[in-house]
Order: structure tokens, then sequence, then C-alpha cells
């Protein structure tokens, strides 16, 4: 059953300021005067909806604002973009979760024109791997909003017992401390991450970039069996193999890694940047005036942690109110909301706000300079970009289980790769 609740049906958005439509768009049109925006349950949309009535005075826009959980926005983005359905205009979706299916079935409007030929809107703003993530078959086909990076967490005094001055700057470093400062704290793991097969796939990427390796390669074909994927599964499931918690389960996600980390039972600890206050809370960690935070370690082929969008907007291709739905994208992701969203602790896609010392206020240094480095090399996906995207982290994340539980990581590649190029073949018929 779906479940809608319209917000404010009386919410203005903004459509003066400069924010004048772009050409383009087909029958964009300068439309209705209502605008029905779908959001998902988040803070970014809290932080909208009390923004939205400033603008009310400029514009003769109406904004209706259906908020959903994540299971009834997918409920009914299935039935209502199925149906070709236009009483949605603006949607807020998962590119790497739900962005190719949309894509490829003719959801999402074509914004290319709109988003390029806007210099107050400035998208060369929004940085790469985002970007990435938010165009197929190079059309921009929505903008991203809410985005999240690996990181390393680390145990500052315990690098400091052990005599290092510094976090890890490349993989190899980080397999020395893990293994000195596991010996120097006897019940203490060196490292600790996700173990899940399918949980693990997001965090287990940025190994396989810095490694050199990629799920699939650049002519669409199963990548996980190159000498460089090998090599970033043997890496990841050996360093908690042999370094991670006492008796490891294999079914880990993050809140299972990051309870490990925070009652001080792990030195090292890779995850998103979006959970740093899990970390850092008092009255969630036992260790938050020791954490530290480090750019993701360099591996043979550098530093190449992913740098994804979490959330985007797009435009329902179905809608006949484009034209106002663009206003909105302007107006929720430009410069201004975008600083007042970072500024309030949400991760944004726009290089500027992470440039702006008032972007950066709310976060730990270290953790701010870490995230920065990270945007400027990291890749737009954390796990492979297909439309069943939970059949294929179940495929791609086994050698990750089978690394870690000590059986021969290759063979398991190559067995996954086999299993994954046949999947790549049938979602292409």
């Amino acid at each position: 059953m779906r479940r809608r609740a319209i917000i404010g049906t009386s919410l203005a958005v903004v459509a003066a300021m400069g924010l004048a439509a772009c050409g383009g768009g087909g029958d964009g049109g300068s439309g209705s005067k209502t605008l029905r925006v779908t959001l998902v349950n988040h803070v970014w949309t809290e932080n909208i909806k009390k923004a939205l009535p400033e603008f009310e005075k400029q514009t003769g826009l109406k904004v209706e604002v259906t908020q959903l959980g994540e299971d009834q926005l997918s409920d009914q983005y299935n039935v209502k973009l199925n149906a070709g359905s236009s009483d949605i205009d603006v949607m807020m979706y998962r590119p790497l979760q739900e962005g190719k299916l949309f894509a490829k079935n003719k959801y999402l409007a074509d914004l290319t024109e709109r988003a390029k030929s806007d210099s107050a809107f400035d998208f060369s703003d929004f940085q790469a791997g985002p970007v990435q993530a938010t165009t197929y078959d190079d059309k921009i086909v929505g903008v991203p909003i809410i985005t999240e990076s690996e990181v390393l967490y680390y145990r500052k005094d315990l690098l400091e017992k052990s005599g290092f001055t510094a976090p890890p700057k490349t993989l190899d470093e980080l397999k020395a401390q893990a293994a000195k400062v596991e010996a120097d704290n006897p019940g203490v793991a060196g490292f600790v991450s996700r173990t899940g097969k399918a949980a693990a796939v997001t965090q287990f990427s940025s190994f396989l970039y810095s490694f050199g390796g990629d799920f699939v390669d650049g002519n669409g074909k199963a990548s996980v069996n190159t000498e460089q994927a090998k090599q970033a599964y043997a890496y990841y499931g050996g360093l908690l193999r042999e370094h991670g918690p006492k008796n490891i389960s294999t079914d880990m996600s993050w809140s299972e890694a990051m309870a490990i980390f925070t009652q001080g039972k792990a030195a090292f600890y890779t995850e998103a940047n979006s959970l740093y206050k899990n970390a850092t809370d008092p009255s969630k960690s036992k260790v938050s005036d020791t954490v530290g935070f480090a750019a993701f370690p360099a591996g043979p082929a550098g530093s190449k942690p992913y740098n994804i969008p979490s959330w985007a907007l797009g435009v329902n291709d179905g809608s006949k109110n484009k034209d106002n739905a663009w206003k909105f994208i302007q107006w929720a992701a430009g410069k201004e909301q975008s600083l007042a969203q970072q500024k309030a602790g949400v991760p944004g896609a726009r290089a500027s706000v992470w440039a702006n010392p008032e972007g950066i206020s709310t976060y730990p240094k270290d953790l701010a300079e870490a995230t920065t480095a990270g945007n400027a090399n990291g890749v737009g996906h954390d796990r492979p970009l297909v439309v069943k995207v939970a059949q294929a982290r179940e495929i791609v994340g086994q050698p990750i289980v089978d690394a870690i539980t000590g059986k021969d990581a290759a063979a398991s590649a190559d067995a996954a790769n086999e299993l994954f190029q046949k999947f790549l073949d049938d979602e292409a018929k």
C-alpha cells in the first residue's frame, strides 16, 4: 500500500533572484504554478522544507512536497514511473541504486542543456565523481546533492603509543601500522571494516580502485578477476584475517564494524565520512576524544576512494512542468542552499562548499582535509553500475568473504567474474 504525506501545499520555491529557466527541454513550457516534488526522509529534506517558505513571497510557484521513507519512495516510483505518470515533477533518487534503471527506462529527463548553459548555476562546480554517477550515455540526468566518500578512521593515541607520528599514507603502511599497534595492545585489533558479502562491496571498492581495478572494464566486461582485482581481494581479506577482530564474522555491515571501533577494540577502520559522528559523539563512542581521520591510503594506482552521490535530484521525463522543475533544482542544488546544507552537516557535491571555510567549520579539521583529498581523486561509484544492484553485489562480494576466511581468493575471483559476466550479458538482453 502506498503511503503519501503531502507537506505544505502552499510552499514556494524561488523563481526569482536570477534563476530563470534555461531554454530547451522539449515540452517543458512554463507549466503549472504548482510543482510536485517527491523527497525522501532525510536531514537534507528537513532543511529544504524549512527554507522553502522564505521564498514564497518571491514566486508564484507552490510546492507540494511528498515525503516518504526509502522503501515507500521506491514503491511509489515503481508504480508511477512505470505507468508514465506526469504527477511527479522533481524526484529525489539514489543514482547508484536505481539511477541506471531510471535512465535506461527514460524516466529521467535530459538536463544537459539546462545545466551546462546556466552560468549562475555553475555545473562545473560539482565534483567529477558524483557527476559521473548522475550521467548516462553522456547525458546529465540528475544533479547530485548529498555525497559521501571513504576515509580512514584511526586511533591517535594508539599510533602515538606505537611510535607513529602520522597515519599511514599507503596501504603498505596501513598493514605495517596495524600489525605493530595490534602487537603493542593485546585485545585490540589492528584493523576493522565491513565483512558481509554485499555490505563490504562498497568499502572494498576503494581498495579495488587503489590497486588499479574496477568491477567492469572500459568495454563493459566483467573485470573482477584481473591481477589488480585479485590483489585487492587478497589484501582486504588478508588484512581482516590477519589483523582484524578475533573470531571475525563475515556478516558485518557498518554498524557492527563501527561498534568495534567505537568500543576501543580496533586501531584502524575504513568507512564513509558521513558516519563520522558515530565515532566522535561521546554518547556513542568510548574513543571520541582520540579519533583521527586521514585520506584513504594509496595503493599501487594511488589513493582512489569512492566519492559518490548518495542522493540526487532529477526531473521526471513525463512531467509537463519541466521548466519549473528545473527552477527548483537551480535553487535547491544551487550554491547558497548547498552551503547552508553543508554547514548543517550534510556533505555536499559542490567543490566550492568544501573550499569555503564556512562550509567545513562544523567538521573535524582532519576529516575535512581527508574528504577534500578524496574528492579530488575519487571514483563516482562504490558498487557495480547495473540495474539489479543487489544481485551484482552478492556476486562480486563472494571473493571478499572467501579471502577473509582464508580460501583461495584468486580462484574465487575467477569464479565470480564468470558469474558476473553472465549477469551482465543477461542484463543487456
